[in-house]
């Protein structure tokens, strides 16, 4: 048998999140799904859906889902830069070994000018970084 069902339920949305109360204890043993906010996780908002009037409970059980979110999505978005950093290696033994002329020509004009702006962004950084430092 399943295990227990959770009392909300958070359905991703570009910016946040829709936010479900799930009911399972009913006559029809159907699961019944109210939705009872809606999360902007961008403002930091939440907002009670139609008539709905947040209790301090259901309040504190959405602040920490968006706290553990934002934790989650700032996580995803360190390793995405990890697996950038592989695929700047990977693409240069690409360059080096295996990559035609052709192809290199295909894309040799935008990886130098993402590289370029990259690097200006992380001079830029760290100058100001040293800059406060000092």
């Amino acid at each position: 048998m399943p295990g227990a069902l959770p009392e909300f339920f958070f359905r991703i949305r570009d910016n946040g999140a829709l936010v479900f109360r799930v009911d399972a204890e009913n006559r029809q043993r159907r699961i019944e799904m109210t939705q009872i906010a809606v999360i902007n996780l961008g403002k930091s908002e939440v907002r009670a859906h139609g008539a709905h009037a947040l209790t301090p409970e259901e309040h504190a059980a959405i602040v920490e889902w968006m706290d553990a979110r934002k934790a989650l999505l700032a996580q995803r978005a360190f390793d995405e830069i990890l697996r950038t950093v592989d695929q700047l290696n990977i693409a240069a033994q690409w360059a080096q070994s295996k990559a035609s002329d052709a192809e290199l020509d295909a894309v040799t004009d935008d990886l130098l000018l993402a590289m370029h702006d990259l690097r200006g962004a992380l001079v830029r950084r760290r100058s100001e970084k040293l800059s406060r430092e000092t």
